[in-house]
């Protein structure tokens, strides 16, 4: 439940290159970390319990944005899921790579951004450091600039 609001079912990737000091899943940084998976096996997993939403983390999914966004199209053909990603790009960066882009283009929730650790504050929802936002993408992607997701269950975010 720290993954985005409510229950979810999160899919973690291998590999990250920002080894931001303090990060809470170094194990996750080697790319040569996990096993492969194909789409169906993963979608078998989220398609077991029908009331979680889906989050994508690692690791950094953004490594593997071809194979996410595979996965992405599969959740939305087969659920009416939401898709959060935390990524240590930030939401400019990635609109400026295809590949990622089209995956930015799948996703409802981008938390953005590398983990500082003397921005650390664990009061924030759903993020580890004050640097990192919480992007509505699909809004964001319509006008053309940043727009914030605000969690309608929360005052705190």
């Amino acid at each position: 439940m720290v993954d985005g609001p409510g229950f979810r079912t999160s899919i973690y990737s291998a590999g990250c290159s920002h080894n931001c000091p303090g990060c809470h899943n170094r194990q996750s940084w080697d790319f040569n970390q996990g096993r492969q998976m194909t789409t169906d096996e993963i979608m078998a997993v989220i398609l077991a319990d029908p009331f979680a939403n889906v989050t994508f983390s690692g690791g950094d999914p953004m490594y593997q944005a071809e194979g996410f966004t595979e996965l992405a199209y599969a959740i939305h053909e087969r659920s009416n899921k939401t898709i959060w990603c935390f990524t240590g790009f930030t939401f400019e960066a990635l609109l400026a790579q295809p590949a990622q882009r089209k995956l930015l283009e799948q996703i409802d929730v981008l938390v953005d951004g590398p983990f500082i650790e003397k921005l650390k504050n664990p009061d924030l929802l759903y993020r580890g450091s004050s640097n990192q936002r919480l992007i509505d993408v699909k809004k964001s992607l319509k006008q053309g600039k940043v727009v914030l997701y605000h969690d309608p269950m929360s005052l705190a975010s």
